[in-house]
């Protein structure tokens, strides 16, 4: 048990014949008493203000775990964010390049489609050049044909017979 400055002054000593002097060793019991006593107010100062010290020490120390949290916290978020990001870009270029070869094997099939339906219409139209050439060849064929020239013929000996009634019953008629 710690000794209190009460616990000095109460102090009683035996008395002895060739003892101390009574007055001396009362007033340096009072300046250790008012010694012990400061001392005393000064510990429970500087307690108080260790428990203040730590408490600030504590709080920093708290705010310091705090923080360190955070920032761990906050990496592992920058990271998983990073991550995402990545995994988002590596699907949008996929999904890109999908696209892209999409739109390559349907350019490429429509200009294959193009060039058949090109040669179709150039065959179509051969035939046709062909078959239009035939059908003048055989119409000329047709004009050109001795019938037509014997038809033609014909007429022309008809007309004149006619001519020739015309004078003979304009002869008959005269006479």
């Amino acid at each position: 048990m710690a000794l209190l400055p009460i616990d000095i002054h109460n102090k009683e000593f035996k008395k002895c014949f060739y003892g101390y002097n009574e007055d001396e060793v009362n007033d340096f019991l009072q300046e250790i008493m008012k010694d012990y006593d400061l001392l005393l107010t000064e510990k429970k100062e500087l307690e108080k203000e260790l428990n203040e010290l730590q408490s600030y020490v504590d709080h920093y120390a708290n705010l310091e775990e705090t923080l360190n949290k955070s920032i761990v916290t906050a990496q592992a978020a920058a990271k998983e964010v990073k991550a995402n990001a990545t995994k988002e870009a590596d699907l949008i270029v996929q999904e890109a390049e999908k696209n892209a070869d999409r739109i390559i094997n349907e350019s490429l099939e429509e200009s294959r489609q193009i060039r058949i339906e090109k040669e179709n219409i150039k065959k179509q139209a051969n035939v046709f050049r062909t078959r239009l050439k035939m059908l003048i060849e055989a119409q000329l064929d047709l004009v050109d044909r001795e019938e037509w020239n014997q038809f033609l013929d014909n007429d022309e000996k008809q007309a004149r017979p006619e001519e020739h009634e015309e004078t003979d019953s304009s002869v008959e008629q005269a006479q």
